[in-house]
């Protein structure tokens, strides 16, 4: 199997993280602190992968006006840089992070404009990159200037290439990845409850209710589904079986920005490293752990996430 990793990730942002003791809106807020990281869900991906020490290459489209901030990144990370760049900025995303009760408020700025031709370059550099059994990220939202079917397109011309693709978006890009044929899903997905509850159309109030939904889209043809549901754990489905992983007290909390990410990273890595799934749910939870005392798409050194992961309780369920 191969062992270098592609994230894909069709609309970056530089993440501008605000720290405030207590958010007021309406009035003038003094912010405790200020970090600026280069972002976006498969750039966070990569960024954690790469500090796990899994080879990864982090593609996707890329406003050539203000490149640098991930250029930086994957220099100093090892990151190889394949993606395509097109005129204008890549957007800012500001977060306003409230320490009083770890909300966090975001501010989407808009960025450059895609267009198919972008696309087209991508989809040609992935049949250059992508083979059979390679992990493939597919991560976040679509820009402007490209079609709703998008990520659909790219499951598509992945999996005929034989690639495990897994993604991780909502909305209309993942109703329409999700209308594919079962030969043309993607392999793994992981949507947050309420991204779950959208698709579906339903709320999902129990255990029971999202062990039934995974195993809904299991049944058309999606292999593996993982749940996150924030401070309450998540859940993992295959045909092995499913997992409930119970989330960790944490004392010392930065900012929750990327957590889902880092969960999506630590599965990758896992399963690179062709673990038992109980352990694959292990390890991404110990990343989304790992990563709430961090600023930015960072991880903390690896003897600190192992020892997270050895406090993660996982339940088998019953079915």
């Amino acid at each position: 199997m191969s062992t270098t990793v592609i994230t894909v990730t069709l609309n970056p942002a530089i993440d501008q993280t605000v720290t405030l003791d207590a958010l007021r809106p309406g009035a003038v807020n003094i912010a405790g602190a200020v970090h600026v990281n280069a972002g976006g869900k498969g750039v966070n991906v990569a960024s954690c992968l790469a500090d796990w020490g899994v080879p990864v290459i982090a593609s996707g489209l890329l406003g050539r006006d203000n490149a640098a901030p991930f250029e930086n990144l994957f220099a100093d990370k090892g990151i190889r840089d394949a993606f395509i760049r097109v005129a204008g900025s890549t957007r800012t995303n500001i977060k306003l992070v409230d320490r009083s009760t770890l909300d966090t408020t975001d501010i989407n700025l808009p960025g450059m404009t895609a267009n198919e031709e972008a696309l087209d370059r991508l989809q040609l550099l992935l049949d250059e990159q992508a083979d059979a059994d390679r992990y493939v990220v597919l991560a976040g939202s679509l820009p402007a200037g490209v079609g709703d079917d998008s990520w659909a397109q790219f499951c598509r011309q992945l999996r005929s290439l034989g690639a495990r693709v897994l993604l991780d978006s909502s909305g209309t890009a993942l109703q329409q990845a999700l209308a594919l044929p079962a030969a043309e899903l993607p392999w793994l997905i992981k949507p947050n409850q309420h991204e779950l509850e959208q698709y579906l159309g339903r709320t999902l109030a129990s255990r029971d209710e999202l062990v039934a939904a995974a195993r809904e889209l299991q049944q058309r043809g999606i292999a593996v589904v993982v749940v996150s549901l924030g401070s309450d754990g998540a859940l993992l489905c295959c045909g092995d079986g499913c997992w409930f992983a119970e989330p960790l007290t944490l004392s010392d909390i930065h900012s929750s920005v990327g957590a889902g990410d880092a969960l999506v990273a630590g599965l990758v890595a896992a399963l690179s490293a062709q673990l038992a799934w109980p352990e694959v749910l292990r390890l991404g939870m110990a990343f989304a752990a790992a990563k709430l005392g961090q600023f930015g798409p960072n991880l903390p050194p690896r003897q600190e996430v192992c020892q997270l992961a050895e406090r993660i309780q996982i339940e088998r369920i019953t079915e």
